[in-house]
């Protein structure tokens, strides 16, 4: 095991040491997202790059969702403010963009509401939670919604996750008769009316999940509502065919629950929980467990495997699948994902994402280690990109998904002058689908255009080079196939 005081101490010359990462800078739209730095060795699965980046070694205009396509190229940035969970899911069968903005805090978890985007980047719900909640600063907040997760279910219902304070008999783990513990809670709202339909406490089923068997031990500082005692925390939760599946990073356990909220079975990273272990099964810390292929005889079940905490190391870090099978009450190691030339310690956040209509490709972000990498399906790396110093840059989870995006906005123009005269440089934010630009000059009396430029599209901005012109005004178009698809306001300069 790691020493704390070692990965603390590294932890903070890295802080101190970082410089800004690589970033984007446009002369058309005020965005500086970090630039990806990418090596690919083999096909890709189609679909852009899902990051929600931040820390402080990139630019505070490029802390955002952002979309990137497979070369780096930005797509889209959206609002600039800390985010998680940024993806793309299903809502009333149409594909909507999620994420979670809100305030962080250094016990790790988060304050915040869920946005939910159409195809033009409108707002159509924000999702909230209120209630009766205690936080560690005793202050109160517009929503309770935790950062960990924002999972839309098929029945169009929200899945989030919240961290709720209260006090608890902690003598039976070597604390106190009354101290301060995180409830590991999550609620199920319905996105059309804003209302809690479910909801589901660990602190309320201690005796399938009792507290001494949390990994997180009870410390001597620990236990105060500053610092309460974090004994579940609580990452991932997902609707299943009889109820949900929940992960709790410090029990180094996932929990198969009925809908009523009980605890059906348990799959546990050091002993099998209530399986039986077949070849490689152990996990720790893990994050992002998720169930596919499920029957009731048996499922598959994927997880990101941390093996660390910031104060703990186990090995590296990998991506697990696992076959559980409820007849023989076994779990089977299937994969476990890891880049032997490029071994990964993340000591928190991250995902694993099997990728839909691929053989066998698989998407594993790296949380706390700004890397992202493509596995095939013989486990080889595929695509690897990094956007950021490692201990200065997260994206808590990151995802390549297919997406169609359109706008309610036009093309941004902006006109610059240098020695050879005029340049146009033009962006579209989010609109996936075009593939050149043309530039129009405006007469004296705006009524007659002729086009000065052209240029095929070249990644989030392009430029056109006019050199001196007669007029001081002109406009663009944007182009899909030769057709017009969008027009830009005239600038004069």
């Amino acid at each position: 095991m790691t020493p704390w005081w070692y990965t603390a101490s590294i932890t903070l010359l890295l802080s101190l040491r970082a410089t800004a990462w690589p970033h984007w800078s446009f002369k058309s739209a005020s965005f500086q997202p970090p630039k990806l730095k990418i090596t690919q060795t083999g096909p890709t699965e189609p679909g852009f790059i899902f990051l929600g980046p931040r820390g402080g070694g990139i630019q505070p205009a490029g802390e955002a969702p952002i979309i990137y396509d497979n070369n780096g190229n930005l797509v889209w940035e959206g609002p600039q403010e800390p985010v998680s969970n940024f993806k793309v899911q299903q809502l009333n069968g149409r594909d909507v963009i999620t994420f979670w903005s809100g305030e962080t805090i250094p016990l790790g978890f988060g304050y915040g509401s869920v946005h939910i985007l159409d195809n033009t980047y409108q707002e159509i719900n924000t999702v909230t939670l209120t209630g009766h909640f205690v936080t560690p600063d005793g202050s109160q907040k517009d929503s309770y919604i935790d950062l960990h997760e924002s999972y839309i279910t098929p029945s169009n219902t929200l899945l989030v996750t919240a961290y709720n304070l209260t006090q608890q008999d902690l003598t039976s783990i070597g604390g106190k008769p009354s101290e301060w513990i995180i409830d590991g809670q999550f609620y199920e709202i319905d996105i059309a009316t804003n209302q809690v339909i479910n909801s589901w406490s660990a602190l309320e089923y201690q005796d399938s999940i009792p507290l001494n068997s949390s990994h997180q031990r009870l410390s001597h500082s620990a236990g105060t509502q500053a610092n309460p005692y974090d004994a579940y925390h609580i990452n991932s939760v997902s609707s299943t065919n009889h109820g949900y599946m929940v992960s709790l990073r410090h029990m180094w356990s996932g929990y198969y629950l009925a809908s009523d909220g009980s605890v059906l079975w348990q799959v546990s990273g050091d002993d099998g929980g209530d399986f039986r272990q077949v070849g490689q099964t152990n996990f720790a810390w893990q994050h992002d467990i998720r169930l596919l292929n499920e029957t009731d005889t048996g499922m598959i079940l994927t997880l990101f495997n941390n093996a660390n905490t910031p104060t703990w190391s186990e090995g590296p870090s990998t991506g697990l699948s696992l076959a559980i099978d409820l007849t023989q009450k076994t779990v089977t190691g299937l994969r476990s994902l890891i880049d032997p030339n490029d071994p990964i310690r993340s000591a928190s956040q991250g995902n694993y994402q099997v990728l839909p209509d691929s053989d066998g490709h698989v998407l594993i972000s790296y949380g706390s280690t700004p890397k992202i990498k493509e596995f095939d399906g013989d486990g080889n790396v595929v695509f690897n990109a990094a956007f950021g110093t490692s201990n200065t840059v997260s994206s808590y989870r990151a995802f390549r998904s297919k997406w169609g995006g359109t706008s309610v906005f036009k093309p941004a123009l902006n006109v610059t002058r240098n020695s050879s005269g005029i340049v146009a440089y033009m962006s579209w934010n989010g609109v996936t689908d075009y593939d050149s630009w043309s530039v129009y000059s405006v007469s004296a009396f705006a009524i007659k255009f002729q086009i000065i430029g052209s240029a095929n599209r070249t990644g989030f901005e392009t430029s056109v080079p006019l050199g001196n012109l007669s007029t001081n005004s002109i406009w663009v178009a944007a182009l899909q196939g030769g057709q017009i698809i969008g027009i830009s306001d005239i600038v004069t300069f």
